[in-house]
Order: structure tokens, then sequence, then C-alpha cells
């Protein structure tokens, strides 16, 4: 296939899935929930935090997530006493257990009390794209006492991580709202500096698609395909998530 084959044929793709009515049946439907900015970005930043396994306990364990944070995520986050937190130590998903939640809340409002909150932090550090920048995120929240099995759920670029969780979680913040599905909540950071949340459906996609060669989905192939997905789209790469997720998940391709 041709590149300009190819880009009309994933263009179309774009514009079928980038929709809200996909919303019903994924994780990004939490934070379209809130209507405060710390609300929403806070909600989603937790619901990609759990975003593997089956979507449909992904979406219910986000759900009790927000239950367990009064349906008011940043008031919780930025006012909580140590007693409040004891509710959240039965939570679990997969491998994401009370310990992990409570930690998170606490790294959550050193965030937004020392830092500035969610968009500083990852306005810090940016260089071409927003991969340097998790790292440092990474640095940042776990610099109080934490349970070292906690850092596993906060990926990092640099040691080779395609940080699938995290660059959702920036894809919804970042990218513009005009189709009602991502937020465009961040004016700080672009689109173009976006990388795409590499998972088994999209890399299986993209290597259909002589998109990526690299076998492993890991951070050298997260760099293949972003540059490969920048010369369909050097300002949005990022929208090409909606295509080879679409066609991976609802499609068979």
């Amino acid at each position: 296939m041709k590149k300009s084959e190819l880009k009309e044929f994933l263009d179309a793709k774009v514009e079928y899935y980038n929709h809200p009515r996909f919303l019903e049946s994924d994780p990004l439907q939490i934070p379209h929930r809130f209507s405060k900015k710390e609300d929403i970005e806070i909600s989603a930043f937790l619901t990609a935090t759990i975003a593997w396994g089956n979507r449909k306990s992904i979406i219910n364990n986000a759900t009790s997530m927000m239950e367990l944070l009064d349906n008011a995520p940043s008031d919780f986050v930025k006012n909580h006493q140590e007693i409040d937190l004891e509710r959240l130590s039965n939570f679990v998903h997969r491998t994401f257990n009370g310990d992990d939640f409570i930690y998170f809340i606490k790294g959550l409002q050193n965030i937004y009390v020392q830092h500035g909150g969610l968009e500083q932090v990852f306005n810090k550090a940016v260089k071409k794209s927003l991969q340097s920048s998790i790292s440092n995120f990474k640095r940042v929240f776990f610099e109080l006492p934490h349970l070292n099995r906690t850092t596993k759920h906060i990926s990092d670029p640099e040691k080779g991580s395609a940080a699938k969780r995290i660059n959702m979680f920036l894809r919804w913040m970042v990218r513009d709202n005009s189709t009602a599905v991502d937020f465009g909540l961040w004016q700080t950071l672009n689109p173009s500096q976006l990388s795409c949340p590499l998972d088994v459906h999209s890399g299986n996609v993209a290597r259909k698609l002589g998109l990526l060669t690299r076998k492993q989905n890991d951070a050298k192939a997260v760099s293949e395909l972003d540059t490969n997905l920048r010369r369909l789209d050097p300002l949005d790469p990022v929208k090409y998530d909606f295509a080879l997720f679409g066609l991976g998940v609802f499609e068979k391709f």
C-alpha cells in the first residue's frame, strides 16, 4: 500500500472510531463523568493506571475507585486525612491493590500541593516527544516513601517500556476535544509531542500495515511507530491510535 493510500485508509478509520459512541465500552467514559479540570485529570490518571485486562472489568473497577473517592477525586486527593485512606485498603484490580491505591492518592496530593499539578509536572523535561517527560514524572511521583512494588504501576520509557497507559492518559489530556472524545485540557503541551499508546492490538495492526517492524512492544517500537505516524500527520500523529486500536479490537484486522 502506497503512503497516500495508507494515509487515506487510516484517516477514514480515525474518522469512524474517533467518535463518542465508542465511549460506551471504553474506560475513557470515567473521566467524562466529570466537568472540573482537576477531577477529569485525576480520574483519567487513575483509570489509565488500571487500564489493562478486560475492559468491562476496568470500567467497573475505575467506577469503584471514584466511589471510594466520594466521586470527588480532586477534593479527596487534596484534602484527605490519613483515616480517609483506610477505605481504600481493600481495593483490587489485578495486581494493583489497596496499598498501591493509597500511595497513588498520597503521590497525587504531593503533585498538586508541591508541584502545581499533573500538567505542570508533565510539562517539565519535554524534548521532541513526551517520553522523557514520563520518566521525569515517575521520579517526581515516587519522591515520597513508598513500597517498591508500587513503582511497577508507572512505566518508564528510559527503562525500555512502551508506557502504554501513561501515553494513553496523555492522549486523553492533550488532544483536542472537537469530537468529544479526548479532552484537550492541557494547553501547555502539543499533540505533535504525543506517542501512540502501543499495545498488542495496535502493535499487531501497525506491523501488518508496515508501520512497525520491531517485534517487541517496547520503547524502541514506540519510537519507530512515532516516526512513521509523524510522516502521516506531523501535527497530530496519535490520532491514528483510534484507527490501529479499532482495526485490531473491532475488526480483527
